[in-house]
């Protein structure tokens, strides 16, 4: 027996519509207090994928006009007997809706519970439920093909395809070394060695598409940077499509952090306009200084902005030392002026420049082409599997380390138990990823992560 659970599927806000969803053994039951149908038969009396017209009551009092579409388990979202009341979008029509429903037996669902009892009743696995929340959260185009690439299976394949070549080879060695005296056929190390590099692989590679893969579906904090009046604030609006940075020809306009989510392309920019790194006797400005200084630190991506019509100073110089060794992309901008800086001096320390007139819009589709290159995204195909949460990374981490272990073992010439015990700890951590043998706590910590209602 599951006990009944209702909640609000669409946002609490006004709108054409608004979903109350009511799921357990007695949905229908719930959902017959509440609704009378015009055609004045019970849901109860419906089979599975039918929807009814009527009106929903809390006890006597009347509360919208609406219509039930009744799903019979297991052929529902969460593989239970399910009720959808549709009825006006208004706040307070959902709510006492709702509240009708929690009143006739039902009891108010936590995030995400609804997909957590489809995945406990094998309506989907651990990786597809997580993109169920990716899908939902989806900010860019990227980011949704992803998640719907996820949600349709492509990376449980994968990893099931791995776990299915490993359990073969650890059931040929416990075959082997459990009956030595039956005529099984000795073992051949080339071909384990085959199966287990083949695995390697294949994760290797899903590992090395990870963080690529999180600017898509997440997006990636990128810092604007520069020294005051390079024109990084006009950059930030070109790149945002309107006016969020106050654009002037004064130096040090800009002396707080200035923040931005937009997309670039397929990518999503966390965008941050920072205060013009120089030295100042400025208290205000100089502590914008040390946010922009603390930005570059924590930013996967730095926009570092240099002014074409002007020489390179030693504000200059110590942006090109903060930015050693991170990912970062030059800005020259200001293209439609005098050329006066030593480019070539900038492009010693950074690969990728791009030219740019950030006032004028010159530059943006090389500079979004630029951002695909530096973060990888340009080589990621959305329609593959692709690692999307930083418990899958985890899981496969610690499977390829112990493939690894493996490998290493059967060069060495260890034993087949011993080489065994590192391609089981393998299975155990890509089971766990699919959620087959995922432990309560790995549940809880992916399901904690979504919204009431779904």
């Amino acid at each position: 027996m599951s006990d009944t659970i209702a909640a609000l599927s669409t946002p609490l806000a006004p709108g054409g519509i608004g979903v109350i969803r009511i799921s357990g053994d007695d949905a229908i039951a719930v959902a017959d207090k509440v609704i009378k149908t015009t055609s004045g038969k019970p849901l109860s009396t419906l089979k599975g994928y039918t929807a009814a017209h009527g009106k929903a009551y809390d006890g006597g009092e009347l509360l919208d006009e609406c219509v039930a579409l009744v799903f019979r388990a297991p052929k529902s979202y969460t593989g239970e007997d399910t009720v959808e009341i549709s009825c006006h979008g208004g706040v307070l029509v959902t709510s006492k809706v709702l509240r009708a429903a929690l009143k006739a037996g039902a009891r108010a669902a936590e995030g995400g519970e609804f997909t957590k009892r489809a995945f406990l009743n094998g309506k989907m696995d651990l990786s597809e439920a997580e993109a169920v929340m990716s899908l939902i959260s989806a900010k860019g185009e990227g980011g949704m093909k992803a998640a719907l690439t996820a949600l349709d299976g492509a990376l449980s394949k994968k990893i099931d395809a791995y776990c299915n070549v490993l359990v073969s080879a650890a059931a040929n060695m416990a075959a082997w070394v459990d009956y030595p005296d039956d005529e099984i056929p000795d073992l051949d190390l080339d071909v384990l060695l085959t199966s287990l590099n083949e695995v390697y692989a294949g994760l290797d590679g899903l590992l090395c598409k990870f963080d690529a893969g999180k600017a898509l579906t997440d997006g990636i904090e990128t810092a604007i940077v520069g020294k005051p009046n390079v024109g990084k604030s006009a950059l930030m609006n070109m790149l945002s499509g309107f006016r969020r940075s106050i654009v002037t020809d004064i130096a040090g306009t800009t002396r707080d952090v200035v923040e931005e989510t937009v997309r670039v392309g397929r990518v999503i920019l966390n965008l941050a306009d920072t205060a013009g790194i120089r030295e100042s006797a400025d208290a205000v400005e100089s502590i914008g200084v040390e946010l922009a200084k603390e930005k570059i630190e924590r930013a996967g991506l730095i926009l570092a902005v240099f002014d074409v019509s002007r020489g390179l100073d030693e504000s200059d110089d110590e942006i090109l030392e903060l930015c050693k060794g991170r990912e970062v992309i030059g800005v020259i901008n200001k293209t439609d002026l005098p050329r006066k800086a030593d480019i070539e001096k900038i492009k010693e320390s950074i690969s990728e420049v791009i030219f740019t007139s950030a006032l004028k819009g010159d530059g943006e589709k090389e500079l979004a082409e630029a951002i695909e290159r530096a973060i990888g995204t340009d080589k990621i195909d959305t329609s593959q599997a692709m690692l999307t949460t930083e418990r899958q990374r985890r899981s496969a981490e610690k499977a390829l380390a112990s493939i690894k272990e493996a490998i290493d073992a059967v060069n060495m010439g260890m034993t087949m138990d011993a080489i065994n015990v590192c391609i089981d700890s393998a299975i155990e951590d890509l089971l766990e990823l699919t959620g087959k043998k995922a432990r309560e706590a790995v549940v809880d910590e992916v399901f904690s992560q979504f919204c009431v209602g779904k």
